[in-house]
């Protein structure tokens, strides 16, 4: 069983991921904004983590990646482009280890994550 962290400010979304996770047989711990899922990171930490850029532009990937830079982070986003930013392209050169636009199917997230907790994920994708 994998620790996933899902941050995200839909509340709703944040649910059907977690459900679908736990259904899959991983621990999941939902946080509703970035200074929640720092905090609940810090508390116990992840195995992979999934956020939503927007609610702290992407503050929350570097922080995840300075503390942890072997974890694997899934970044979903409904604004692909937002403003003069790219918030998938710009997460991925941020180092991503993938990225799933809104609305994704149960499918497509649950490959993501499959992917991210194989024993060498970053394996082939450099």
């Amino acid at each position: 069983m994998s620790r996933i962290l899902v941050v995200d400010d839909n509340a709703g979304l944040a649910d059907v991921v977690r459900r679908v996770l736990e259904r899959d047989g991983h621990e999941v711990r939902v946080a509703t904004s970035g200074l929640e899922g720092a905090r609940r990171y810090r508390e116990q930490a992840a195995d992979l983590a999934i956020h939503m850029p927007e609610m702290d532009g992407l503050e929350l990937l570097v922080l995840f990646r300075t503390l942890a830079p072997g974890m694997p982070v899934i970044v979903m986003s409904g604004g692909v482009q937002t403003g003069g930013l790219n918030l998938l392209g710009d997460a991925r050169l941020l180092g991503a280890f993938a990225t799933l636009a809104k609305p994704f199917s149960v499918d497509e997230l649950r490959g993501a994550v499959g992917r991210a907790l194989l024993p060498d994920p970053w394996a082939g994708t450099g």
